[in-house]
């Protein structure tokens, strides 16, 4: 008798979260944001899911933003407030994309404020004292219609009009940030998990190094991040190269990322990698 070979099932794919993808995160704080936006209808279930646990929101409140709009406000930490507010914008009319943001600590102090003295909802407020943030290209781009992109862009012309907008500053899963490896290559992770998984570090180190910066030792080498305008970039050393820099602090009395960025301009395996690098972004 013959058997009937079963075909295995496909994992499902997951739905797709932005299609459109603008990075203003080297811009000044409190606007540095990547715009992740989609062209197309919107799956509030997966949405909500995402955007819950990148915000650490309960997904039911998550689920009443998006749907409705509002504001959640972070529960106190043993007596103190230690975030600020997550919004979500919803146009009743349908003209404009939803849009969702995060104000921090001191942005939030600023839009208290000027819904007190300017006696208007605390949403009303909050939506101001981010607009104002955000880069002057940025306060363009969004007074015209889906951001001013191009309607022959594939992702433009398949999705139709942007149904929302999510300004993000999180290392999110939904798109990738670099890291200069040891061969002078670059590896694209998304999301702290990821990143942490590459390295060999827990979650918690990955957190700590990309909020703080610094060094963290490795077995082999040593992982160093710099955090320039709220925005980590991060690098990998192996052992030599990390001894290299380490006799440049003996001798010349440098920080150590001080040591890591001299080695590296050094370095001729990663300076040919990053020149060849800067040739294929350019060409």
């Amino acid at each position: 008798m013959f058997k009937i070979k079963k075909r295995p099932l496909k994992p499902a794919k997951e739905p797709q979260l932005y299609n459109v993808l603008e990075n203003y995160t080297d811009f000044d704080p409190p606007g540095n944001v990547m715009v992740c936006a989609m062209a197309g209808e919107e799956n509030i279930e997966h949405h909500a899911k995402i955007l819950g646990e990148s915000y650490e929101i309960p997904v039911d409140d998550m689920l009443r933003l998006l749907s409705g709009g509002g504001l959640y406000t972070y529960p106190e930490t043993g007596g103190v407030v230690t975030r600020g507010l997550f919004v979500c914008r919803v146009d009743p009319t349908g003209q404009e994309p939803k849009q969702t943001w995060v104000l921090d600590l001191e942005q939030t102090a600023q839009a208290e404020q000027l819904a007190r003295f300017s006696d208007i909802p605390l949403a009303e407020a909050a939506a101001r004292v981010f607009y104002r943030g955000l880069p002057e290209e940025l306060q363009e781009h969004l007074k015209q219609k889906n951001l001013g992109l191009d309607d022959g862009k594939p992702e433009r012309a398949q999705g139709g009009d942007l149904r929302y907008i999510d300004f993000r500053k999180d290392w999110s899963p939904y798109f990738k940030r670099k890291c200069s490896m040891p061969d002078g290559s670059m590896v694209e992770t998304g999301g702290i998990g990821e990143f942490a998984q590459l390295h060999g570090i827990t979650v918690a180190q990955a957190q700590t190094l990309m909020e703080q910066g610094g060094t963290l030792d490795l077995e082999d080498g040593v992982l160093a991040c710099q955090v320039i305008n709220n925005q980590p970039t991060v690098a990998r050393f192996n052992a030599k190269q990390y001894a290299k820099a380490k006799e440049l602090m003996e001798t010349k009395g440098l920080h150590v990322m001080d040591a890591l960025s001299e080695m590296a301009l050094n370095d001729p395996v990663l300076m040919r990698a990053l020149r060849r690098a800067e040739q294929e972004n350019t060409g």
